[in-house]
């Protein structure tokens, strides 16, 4: 079993936008009245591929379709997971017009990069019950200990969180993540925002979850595997500090991957705790992160899946 990858999906985006109907949970968007936006988007996207290219990361691009209208079509891992044993997961979509994202032309790209798909476990059916699992933005796998590490939120069912698991053969972790909003605490609407694991480390907000026995079993699940347990505060998960991904670049060398902003916000302290395991990768993605809500994790699905 492998926890990092070499190979990632990314969609670029043709239609890019604030999502009006993903912001009613997700309160990390802003409607900032960007000028241009899908163009701003689209060389943010281009500029960030170049720079996992430069380092050896095999990044499988696929255009968006501009016929979908899907403005948040740049964060494909909500919707798709590649696993190790041929298996692929589809999931239900909180939003309908990201529903439109699930396309049978990317799983004919993935197989044409010279991929085996060998089953498709299809939880989508779940919408008509409006009950919503967002792939690996509600799940945090680790994928060696077979661990889901999941926060429940309006898109992150429990049950269907225990289906997942059963399926695939995860043992789940569960809490509620929350986030100040206008002096309220609401749960914050995907795992990935305020965590992310590596191989032998996490990049955890604790402070994110305010049940004391949730918190003590988080930190007993990520110590009791392993993991060094580098800590981020609210605010640096505003700046989607927690939104991070490890990746294999070439050589076998890692990266953790995240934006310019989640970089700015870390301190030296954190900065040296990461290098101790990897390199870090940083790219701007200001307009992405302000209208989408969303961060360099969300913009790449991993893939895990045999070689033909």
């Amino acid at each position: 079993m492998r926890q990092v990858t070499d190979t990632i999906v990314m969609i670029r985006p043709v239609k890019f936008r604030m999502n009006e109907e993903t912001a009613v949970n997700n309160y990390y968007q802003e409607d900032a009245g960007i000028a241009d936006a899908n163009t701003k988007a689209q060389q943010e996207f281009d500029a960030f591929v170049t720079e996992l290219k430069d380092v050896g990361v095999n990044v499988i691009v696929i255009d968006d379709d501009p016929k979908n209208d899907t403005p948040d079509s740049i964060f494909p891992n909500n919707w798709i997971s590649f696993h190790e044993n041929g298996d692929i997961g589809l999931y239900p979509m909180f939003a309908v017009n990201r529903r439109r994202e699930r396309r049978p032309e990317v799983l004919n790209h993935i197989e044409s990069s010279g991929f085996e798909i060998k089953n498709v476990i299809d939880y989508t059916e779940a919408e008509d019950e409006e009950v919503f699992l967002e792939g690996t933005g509600s799940l945090v796998l680790d994928r060696v200990h077979r661990k889901a590490y999941c926060a429940l939120s309006p898109r992150a069912d429990e049950e269907l969180l225990i289906e997942f698991c059963e399926d695939f053969e995860y043992t789940p972790v569960i809490f509620t993540a929350y986030q100040t909003v206008a002096d309220k605490r609401l749960p914050i609407y995907h795992t990935n925002v305020m965590m992310g694991v590596g191989e032998t480390f996490a990049v955890v907000c604790l402070d994110c979850v305010d049940d004391k026995k949730e918190r003590k079993n988080l930190v007993h699940h990520l110590q009791s595997s392993g993991k060094e347990i580098i800590k981020i505060t609210e605010d640096q998960v505003n700046s989607f500090a927690g939104n991070m991904l490890q990746v294999a670049g070439s050589e076998d060398k890692r990266y953790l991957v995240m934006s310019s902003a989640a970089f700015n916000s870390l301190t030296n302290d954190q900065i040296t705790k990461i290098e101790k395991h990897c390199a870090i990768l940083h790219s701007d993605l200001n307009t992405i992160e302000t209208l989408g809500g969303g961060s360099a994790r969300c913009m790449m699905a991993e893939v895990f899946l045999p070689k033909v």
